[in-house]
């Protein structure tokens, strides 16, 4: 199993008018069917059986963001982030995309959605939000998968999208790994 998280800044956002941008520290995945267990690569099953009963759940994510200053000042006394420079993170875009080109939302992929989200990153923060919705096991190409040992290999791409709070907008992305298929269940 190949386990890659990048995370990085678009370089438009870095160089436009505002004095800070933002940093993807860390990126993580949760299956739905054990939320508490967070990795860097994600094995989303699309369907679970508990007490004989198959459930689909819905995959979180996790982030942790850092505030970057474009001029942190002289390296023996680096410049603290004003209140101005504090970025709110308001809503996030998923895409899901495959290493071989083959692309297309609801028959190679699952659809993208954009999602609301809010955060406040003054120094560091983290936030959790949804990764793969439920209804994205119930729709083709996902649904496909339940009666079958066939697996879809995907790179989530995560984009964060805010301002800081002089208005200045600021975006993040990130990438993961997921996995889609009927994983066999926990006992």
């Amino acid at each position: 199993m190949a386990v890659l998280a990048t995370a990085s800044c678009a370089a438009g956002v870095r160089d436009g008018n505002g004095t800070s941008f933002l940093i993807i520290t860390a990126l993580e995945g949760s299956s739905g069917a054990d939320p508490g267990e967070f990795s860097t690569s994600l094995h989303s099953d699309v369907v679970t059986v508990v007490d004989d009963v198959p459930t689909i759940f819905g995959d979180g994510g996790r982030v942790t963001f850092q505030l970057g200053l474009k001029d942190p000042g002289p390296a023996s006394g680096p410049n603290t982030p004003t209140q101005n420079q504090a970025i709110t993170i308001d809503r996030y875009r998923v895409r899901f995309i495959r290493a071989d080109g083959r692309n297309t939302p609801g028959v190679d992929v699952p659809y993208g959605f954009d999602g609301a989200f809010t955060v406040t990153v003054a120094g560091s923060a983290s936030a959790g939000f949804d990764l793969v919705r439920i209804t994205a096991k119930q729709e083709a190409p996902l649904a496909a998968l339940a009666g079958n040992f066939t697996f879809i290999a995907t790179i989530a791409e995560i984009t964060f999208y805010g301002r800081d709070q002089t208005g200045h907008e600021v975006s993040a992305t990130g990438r993961m790994n997921v996995e889609f298929g009927n994983f066999g269940d926990p006992e």
